[in-house]
């Protein structure tokens, strides 16, 4: 069995970090060891929220106690997302070292998490800079969502072109894969929403139907990097299957949240969607 160490947020109510992760990857087979970086009530979305951030001390010995039980060694990947403090920053790259040299073949899959279209940045002063200047130059693959990708780039996306060409500058920064969660394009029908991805093999775009839920559920991009990173080592790195696969089981989860009248993910009621979706959305290979 695979194992995956996942260092995102945590929440009591809801599913957003390791709460829309964790599941999916447990339900795709993988073993996945939780390193939460905050614990709140519910998550910040809902404007009020109880809880704390865990300093960087904690989370350091907490993967400290992890690695005495010998679980560092044979990591197959490390997933972070949501980090509540910049300062965490060089804890978390310190445990993908230590990862990669257990396995070298390890990934590390960074969801950089720190904003959106329409909010804004949502994260504490010194986090987007870490992503930007340290994460990306070790991250293997990159999930970002458009507002994140054009913030690590500096590429406006508007089209099909020039969201290549903001992922083809991320890859240049550091990342073989660049996973774009949520692309919106004027040259594309606005009943649609896409992923996109860019490495090596080439680029591959999937579309699926845009579902109308309001407000929109968080966490989303936290269940699809978990997803698609599962599905990635699975399928022996194929790209285009890990997005095909992704895009279609968040598709049957936002179907499932729309269809329940929630505001939370359902990924209990859509969790057969999450190892084998009913509408399977194929990935178009790009020239």
């Amino acid at each position: 069995m695979k194992t995956i160490l996942s260092i995102q947020s945590h929440v009591a109510f809801g599913h957003v970090g390791n709460r829309a992760a964790i599941f999916p990857l447990e339900r795709l087979g993988f073993d996945a060891i939780a390193v939460n970086t905050v614990q709140f009530s519910n998550h910040t979305g809902y404007g009020v929220w109880t809880g704390m951030v865990f300093p960087p001390d904690h989370i350091a010995d907490v993967l400290r106690g992890i690695e005495e039980r010998g679980a560092m060694d044979g990591l197959h990947a490390v997933l972070t997302g949501y980090m509540g403090d910049a300062a965490l920053g060089d804890v978390v790259l310190a445990a993908v070292a230590q990862a990669k040299q257990g396995n070298p073949e390890a990934l590390y899959c960074c969801d950089p998490v720190m904003g959106d279209v329409g909010r804004g940045f949502f994260v504490r002063p010194g986090i987007p800079e870490f992503f930007r200047d340290k994460a990306l130059a070790l991250a293997d693959i990159i999930t970002p969502n458009q507002f994140e990708l054009e913030y690590l780039t500096g590429c406006h996306v508007h089209d099909l072109e020039s969201a290549l060409t903001a992922t083809k500058a991320a890859r240049a920064l550091g990342p073989r894969w660049v996973l774009v969660t949520s692309l919106t394009r004027a040259d594309a029908p606005p009943d649609r929403i896409e992923l996109l991805l860019d490495g090596p093999e080439g680029a591959f775009l999937v579309s699926t139907p845009r579902l109308v839920l309001d407000p929109m559920p968080n966490g989303a991009g936290d269940c699809v990097a978990a997803l698609f990173l599962a599905k990635f080592l699975e399928t022996g790195r194929d790209g285009a299957a890990a997005l095909s696969h992704a895009a279609s089981a968040i598709y049957a989860v936002f179907k499932a949240t729309k269809e329940s009248g929630q505001r939370e993910l359902q990924l209990i009621g859509a969790q057969a969607q999450l190892a084998a979706p009913d509408i399977l959305f194929p990935a178009q290979a790009l020239a």
